[in-house]
């Protein structure tokens, strides 16, 4: 593999280390639906704004989310929303999981 190839993967893995937190997953799923202020991210996620605001800092620098303030609110919003695909593929993988699963225990 060559440098440009290794340099490719590592920003993938960049963008999808930033999204593996379940917090950051659940802004994810959040924000398919619009925009949205801080506020309302924490209260949805049941977290403090400072971890919240952290975390949409992590999502920020992978270039997932956008930001702009509106007065006093600052407000964010899917920069990528094809992060979502991803999202349905985890959830496809985990169908496929629960399936194995269900099948396994079938032969017992």
């Amino acid at each position: 593999m060559d440098a440009d190839a290794k340099r490719l993967y590592k920003a993938k893995a960049d963008v999808i280390a930033a999204a593996g937190n379940p917090i950051r997953l659940a802004i994810i799923d959040f924000l398919k639906d619009g925009e949205q202020c801080v506020c309302d991210i924490a209260d949805h996620v049941d977290a403090q704004r400072s971890n919240v605001s952290r975390h949409l800092g992590v999502l920020l620098k992978a270039g997932v989310v956008g930001q702009y303030k509106d007065g006093l609110k600052m407000m964010y919003s899917l920069k990528t929303p094809c992060i979502l695909n991803f999202m349905k593929c985890v959830e496809g993988v985990l169908r496929a999981q629960a399936r194995d699963a269900a099948v396994l225990l079938n032969t017992l």
